[in-house]
């Protein structure tokens, strides 16, 4: 089974979204599943700019000369998509969207019925990739999630593929501290771990494991307590700074 991983995180491998990604990665490794992870600051994606090249020129090829080129093969090949993001105003990060929307050559331009709506066949004829989605929100509701959510079950039904669920860590902010002051948020980590041991050998994650991966830190009056408090100390040392 070959898992192919986009972080789109600024931060990388500092971010509090690949607290999360890591060991869910670490999880279907374990169970078998080969892996590949690519962060989007390290690639060089230019937008699409909508030429159609690659539908109407060159079948399945892009005219444009950059790291997609080196993707497309990956994508092509993987049983398993996972899509890791922190949540920028209210949806995806902009390199994620920037990477989705150049991923047309991956389609036929032809228009067929799916389910009663107008979709675009796969090129290679892959049926039922599963995708995941990571992510992490500091802002402390689950219900931040859901535009982002309706996002990518969107694009799997685009893809013919099947949203397999999403790791969710709302308030996410809240876990480097906890973890430098030694409190038990270990729990979270060993639940995403097998949530990818689950997923790369059952083929499904189980609603209990992902709603460990959410659980809650901190009530939601300490943590705007806590996030607030942080920023006014931040401002008040940069100011006696200047």
């Amino acid at each position: 089974m070959k898992v192919l991983a986009i972080n789109s995180s600024p931060r990388m491998d500092k971010g509090n979204t690949d607290l999360i990604l890591q060991p869910f990665l670490d999880g279907m490794r374990e169970a078998g599943a080969e892996v590949d992870l690519f962060y989007t600051r390290n690639l060089t994606i230019n937008p699409c700019i909508g030429c159609f090249h690659c539908w109407l020129e060159k079948p399945g090829e892009c005219c444009q000369d950059d790291d997609l080129k080196m993707l497309f093969p990956k994508f092509k090949e993987a049983d398993i998509q996972v899509w890791a993001t922190p949540l920028y105003v209210d949806g995806m990060t902009g390199p994620m969207k920037n990477l989705l929307d150049r991923i047309i050559p991956l389609a036929e331009p032809f228009i067929v019925l799916r389910d009663g709506h107008c979709r675009h066949p796969a090129r290679s004829g892959k049926k039922d990739i599963k995708v995941v989605l990571v992510s992490n929100c500091g802002f402390w509701e689950m219900d931040n999630f859901d535009p982002l959510i309706a996002h990518i079950k969107a694009y799997c039904k685009n893809l013919d593929g099947k949203f397999a669920g999403a790791l969710l860590r709302p308030h996410g902010e809240a876990m480097r501290p906890m973890m430098e002051m030694g409190l038990p948020i270990s729990d979270i980590f060993e639940a995403a771990k097998e949530a990818g041991r689950q997923l790369t050998a059952d083929g499904k994650m189980k609603p209990e494991t992902l709603g460990t991966v959410s659980r809650e830190l901190v009530p939601m009056d300490m943590w705007i307590e806590m996030a607030n408090g942080y920023m006014r100390d931040t401002l008040e040392r940069v100011e006696g700074s200047s």
